[in-house]
């Protein structure tokens, strides 16, 4: 089965590895008996469906994720070793989309309008005389 991660990108099933073991999570008495821990591996260096320029861009993003150059999910979070495969391979999919998404947009520095900056100068004038004329002895003026 095939992985859609965009319109443009779909990884084949044998570019996946899978690795199955006993997981130590919920499963009662048959938590010992079944391999319901999934890992999933996705090696992003010897991929055929991503270009030079995305595997670079998602090693750079998902580095903390890898171990060379393999993607690894581990999911142990269900009974079954199906749902924790599907929820592997959401997993994944939801990785390389936001991995390779384009970084926003860089912010543009801007000046306070003149308009803006005498606004905030006369609401600070205001509060000062409002706070003046609470005062007990207000100051003369010599």
């Amino acid at each position: 089965m095939d992985l859609t991660i965009n319109s443009g990108l779909v990884i084949p099933s044998n570019e996946l590895k899978w690795r199955f073991s006993r997981s130590s999570g919920p499963g009662g008495q048959g938590v010992n008996t079944t391999d319901s821990r999934v890992e999933l591996i996705f090696d992003i260096q010897n991929s055929s469906v991503i270009g030079p320029f995305q595997k670079q861009l998602l090693i750079q993003k998902l580095q903390k994720r890898c171990i060379n150059g393999c993607l690894n999910i581990v999911v142990k979070e269900k009974r079954s070793q199906y749902q924790n495969r599907q929820l592997a391979l959401a997993r994944l999919s939801e990785l390389l989309r936001n991995g390779l998404k384009p970084p926003p947009k860089k912010r543009k520095a801007t000046k306070p309008t003149r308009a803006s900056q005498k606004r905030r100068l006369n609401s600070k004038k205001y509060r000062g005389a409002l706070k003046q004329k609470r005062q007990k002895d207000p100051p003369t003026e010599d």
